[in-house]
């Protein structure tokens, strides 16, 4: 009998419900059992059993319920509301109880353990649904009986109005009798049917409007717990005192476990080989952080992680593992077929049997058709025109049904979904910079990354300004950076400490070191101990044992090529002719190696960093900058030692012969870029001494500008015979500034041009690598460290292939040599070729994978070691020891194969973990240089702001559409939403060929309003505005003007 002691607004809500009639328990089972194997049934399952997703601003939404032990220790508050969690539950024996408690609530009798376990299987799939609709437990405590419930509606929480409320098992019968179980099972069935009347409509609309990457948290659902008849309580994990609850933050219930377990290392491994699950790196949308992909072995569609649920709290770059799950939940993906006449932006609501043409269709989020702007961190939903729907798989449709599409079409459509069961390595260095917001009445602030791919923080108030609790507002636009030290299984939010504050939003150097930080770059002082490894006496000088070691070429005509502001000159060139009509070409790197010897403090740094850093401003540098701009660098009328790789070639690019040493040099002058570019353009000029930098009075103007004319006529014959060969080069726009020397704001800004002088330099880094990684090979053939790039995604070329088709371009992808041919030949000439070039080169880069370090031990198959855009079969790093460790390595591997050093001391198995660590460095500074790009152009937009360029679509969504800005090189979406004086738009599909209808209200009523007609490769005029967030921009379409 219910205590009628502080009775609350929510048992008189029971009470009224209770007076209506309600089928019988026996009854509402028995249907359940019947029909749990209906399409029906199982949507309306799936809609409630499948976690919610993880929304980025914290409003809570739907969440699966359990009961929970009235004096719990695990019961946590939040906020007003109380939450579930089943940290230290027995899951399997709570499942166990759930089906226990079905059976006999289906047959209303009693049932021995024995008989409860009869019908275990047919009840699975029911209970799996179950698990998310009901959950009552029952149980008894001295005093009378206590009922309570908590019920998630609208996102939101009853919070108990009193205190016996919250003690929910303080006076409980030891003994239920038949009655209150009765009436129990009434309660608990009509709360079934109450769930079963809730929209997934408006289900997805509650999680669709709540910000964040929250999950639920602080909903939960509990009733009043009696143990079942003929089994003994669970012990602690289920039951505890309330003694126990008033110690553990006032009597919160134990709160349910929001992610999975992962599995164990033994399970996991077994699972790998028998091919159960899969391994890879993720990769989170940034544009949709509910989105998450793991790349497929077998080059097909990408494995679709929905929500932050399956995540299971990996984060962006982790490697994971996944464990695919069953086809009925896999992501229904629109075939062409079936999206012919149908307006792409409609999806086909619920697990239908796809009937496309004439399903009633509701609106969903933008539907990915084309391109998106994803670099490298992007997560591109399949291809250049996968459509993601919010269903699941159809039944595989009968045979002869005109409204249902093929088997295999289905198939088709189908993309695989998955969870994280096992993360293998955090690579996110778990580091984010953002804000920390006040929480009254709590001993802790909240942290929101500014990177939606990251959850929200707890952070202790004692890791905030001393002040900040009595004075939040002075820090709303204060960039702190804070890093995750756990996130618990049963909560939404990691827990963590704030590292640094840095300073207000939006300026450069605090934004730029939370970048720095958030990418794991070290960019500390060395050490002493570090530094105790360079020579102590300035100036350095070369020992005379030393030179005498090495190949003197101080006499030869060697001199730099870099950009004009580079102070790590670390390769040089040199360039005679011979008697015969040969020539002898060399290529000069920095000797890293004699001053960083293997096994020192020096080294161990250089290899953590393994890479340094460009930013707009500034270089991080992976060495002392004593190593980087003196001792190393190839300064002009310095000696220095190098290692060098010496040709003699014939006038047609033909090498005759090869030699490797070690060499000391004498850089003549040090030529810019451009300095090298002037002499290509005027061959016959006569350039002063004025003209240049200054040059070696050994060495005369003329002798220096025909060694370059003449690297630039082999270097031509070169690359032609490269891209004969099949070799392909995606160039895209990179934006360059001009910088105010004393504020360092940007001034300026332009596209870097890539020019004659550019590909001389790179022609002969490119001959040089090739040739050390096949004396590698040859000498080590199981240690060698070498540079391989994979095959592009075979499922995205062919999707582009297709779209390619219907657009009338004649791309062919079937080699890297073909497009590299067909991107030059198919685009017309005129003004806009280039940028034409530049969308379609965006296009394709999207289905190449990244190019890696890799040891050859490790990879049986030889084929692997190729690179895809070279074409070539070995290819390796060698030029660039002053910024790059894997460089490092293979100097190191190169003096040992020609017995001028020692072997290396490292195995294969160590090699390839530093080549690992060298690809993750790799990839998180291009992420780095990027960003600090993007980062000066919104300080230069909202300086000089606003800018207007014209721009050239690049690709387009239902309700928005990318472009590339063609003045800065930079790329933007364009929202149709956003647009003033928009009166509407439609989106459509031509085949594969996107197309969009802008309307403009009219200016003039006698006009009347105008049209706009977008499709990829459209020229349109855009506005870019700073934003009122700090360092955002926006792009603003500018309305087309009447034509006469």
């Amino acid at each position: 009998m219910e205590s009628t002691k502080g009775r609350s607004s929510t048992r008189s809500r029971e009470t009224k419900r209770d007076h209506h009639p309600t089928p019988t328990q026996k009854d509402a089972y028995a249907r359940l059992l019947s029909q749990h194997q209906s399409t029906k049934f199982q949507s309306y399952l799936e809609q409630f059993a499948q976690p919610s997703l993880l929304i980025h601003d914290g409003e809570a939404g739907p969440q699966r319920t359990t009961a929970c032990s009235p004096g719990d220790k695990n019961w946590k508050k939040r906020g007003p509301y109380y939450t579930e969690c089943a940290d230290s539950c027995d899951t399997s024996r709570l499942r166990q109880n759930e089906k226990e408690k079905c059976m006999e609530k289906s047959s209303r009798q009693e049932q021995s353990p024995a008989g409860r376990k009869l019908n275990h299987e047919n009840l699975r799939d029911v209970m799996s649904g179950l698990d998310g609709i009901i959950d009552l437990d029952e149980g008894s405590h001295q005093g009378s009986k206590q009922k309570c419930e908590y019920l998630n509606q609208k996102g939101s929480m009853r919070r108990p109005n009193t205190d016996e409320d919250i003690t929910l098992g303080s006076k409980c019968k030891s003994q239920q009798s038949p009655d209150n179980d009765a009436n129990t099972r009434k309660d608990q069935s009509k709360k079934k049917t109450k769930k079963k009347n809730i929209s997934k409509a408006n289900a997805e609309n509650k999680m669709d409007q709540a910000p964040l990457s929250s999950e639920n948290d602080g909903v939960c659902e509990a009733s009043i717990a009696t143990p079942i008849k003929n089994q003994k309580p669970q012990g602690s994990n289920m039951w505890c005192s309330n003694e126990k609850a008033k110690k553990n933050r006032g009597g919160r219930c134990s709160k349910k476990r929001l992610f999975e377990e992962y599995m164990n290392m033994q399970d996991v491994s077994s699972g790998l080989k028998r091919g159960e699950l899969f391994q890879g790196s993720l990769r989170i949308n940034p544009k949709k952080f509910q989105e998450a992909f793991v790349p497929s072995p077998d080059g097909t569609a990408d494995i679709f992680l929905d929500g932050v649920v399956a995540r299971n709290r990996a984060l962006n770059g982790d490697v994971i593992v996944v464990q695919i799950l069953p086809p009925e939940q896999w992501k229904v993906l629109k075939s062409e077929a079936d999206v012919e006449g149908l307006n792409a932006s409609q999806s086909v609501p619920g697990p239908t049997a796809l009937k496309l043409k004439t399903a009633e269709a509701s609106p969903s989020p933008d539907v990915i058709v084309e391109a998106q702007d994803c670099g490298d961190e992007d997560s591109l939903v399949q291809g250049v025109h996968n459509i993601s729907l919010q269903g699941k798989a159809p039944e595989t449709p009968k045979k002869g049904d005109q409204n249902t599409i093929s088997r295999t079409s289905t198939e088709r459509a189908l993309q695989r979904t998955g969870k994280v069961v096992y993360i293998v390595e955090q690579k996110h260095s778990r580091a984010a910079s953002g804000f920390i917001k006040f929480l009254p009445d709590k001993n802790f602030a909240m942290f929101a990354p500014v990177d939606h791919r990251v959850p929200r923080v707890n952070v202790p108030l004692e890791d905030c300004p001393a002040d900040f609790a009595s004075r939040p507002g002075d820090y709303a636009n204060t960039l702190f950076v804070c890093r995750i030290m756990h996130w618990p299984a049963d909560s939404n939010f990691a827990e963590g400490r704030l590292v640094k504050s840095l300073g207000q939003a939006g300026e450069i150097e605090p934004e730029t070191e939370g970048i720095l930080m958030e990418y794991d770059v070290d960019f500390s002082e060395f050490s002493d101990d570090v530094l105790a490894c360079l020579p102590q006496v300035l100036p350095w000088t070369i020992p005379h044992e030393e030179i005498s070691r090495r190949r003197d070429l101080r006499n030869e005509c060697i001199f730099t090529i870099d950009p004009a502001t580079a102070r790590d000159l670390d390769d040089a060139l040199s360039c005679k002719q011979l008697p015969d009509g040969n020539f002898e070409v060399g290529v000069h790197i920095a000797d890293v190696g004699y001053f960083v010897e293997e096994g020192n403090a020096l080294d161990f740094i250089a290899s953590r960093r393994a890479t340094s850093v460009y930013l707009v401003q500034k270089v991080v540098p992976m060495l002392p900058r004593l190593l980087c701009e003196e001792l190393c660098s190839l300064n002009p009328l310095i000696d220095r030692l190098t290692f060098s790789v010496v040709w003699k070639l014939s006038p047609e690019g033909k090498i005759l012969s090869e030699w490797f040493g070690r060499s000391v040099i004498r850089s003549c002058v040090k030529l810019s870029y451009d300095h090298a570019q002037s002499m290509i353009d005027a061959p016959d000029k006569l350039f002063t001494a004025e003209e240049l930098p200054p040059c070696s009075p050994e060495h005369p103007i003329d002798e220096i500008h025909q060694a370059v004319l003449n690297l630039h006529s082999i270097a031509r014959r070169l690359r032609s015979q490269r891209f004969e060969g099949g070799a392909l080069r995606l160039d895209q726009m990179k934006l360059a500034f001009t910088l105010d020397r004393e504020s360092g704001m940007p001034q300026g800004c332009y596209i870097y041009q890539y020019r004659d002088s550019n590909k001389l330099v790179e022609e002969f880094m490119l001959l040089a690598n090739m040739a050390t990684a096949h004396q590698l090979y040859r000498t080590f053939p199981g240690l060698a460290l070498l540079r391989r790039h994979p095959p592009p995604q075979t499922k995205m070329i062919d999707d582009l292939q297709e779209f390619c088709d219907q657009m009338g371009l004649n791309i062919d992808f079937s080699s890297a040599g073909a497009l590299h041919s067909s991107l030059h030949e198919t685009l017309g000439n005129d003004q806009y070729t280039s940028p034409r070039k530049e969308v379609l080169t965006n296009m394709c880069s999207r289905p190449m994978q990244m190019a890696v370090y890799f040891c050859t031990g490790v990879l049986e198959d030889e084929t692997l070691f190729r690179h895809y855009a070279l074409n070539v079969p070995l290819y390796t790093h060698f030029t660039s020891p002053i910024r790059r460790y894997a460089d490092v390595i293979v100097h190191r591997l190169l003096a040992a194969s020609i017995e001028t050093g020692p072997r290396l001391g490292l195995t294969g198995e160590e090699v390839q973990k530093q080549a690992t660590h060298c690809n993750d460095k790799k990839t998180s500074s291009k992420r780095v240089q990027e960003l600090s790009s993007e980062l000066f152009f919104s300080v230069f937009v909202k300086e000089s702001g606003p800018l207007e360029s014209e721009a050239m679509v690049m690709g387009m969504l239902d309700q928005s559409f990318d472009v590339l800005v063609l003045r800065y090189g930079v790329q933007k979406r364009i929202y149709c939403n956003s647009l003033e004086g928009l009166e509407s738009y439609n989106y459509r599909k031509v085949g594969k060929r996107p197309e969009m209808t802008l309307v403009w209200a009219a200016e003039d009523p006698e006009v009347g309003s105008t049209r706009q007609e977008l499709s990829v490769f459209t020229l349109v005029e855009v506005q870019l505005k700073a934003d009122k967030a700090p360092m955002k921009y926006s792009a603003v379409l500018k309305r087309p003007e009447k034509a006469p």
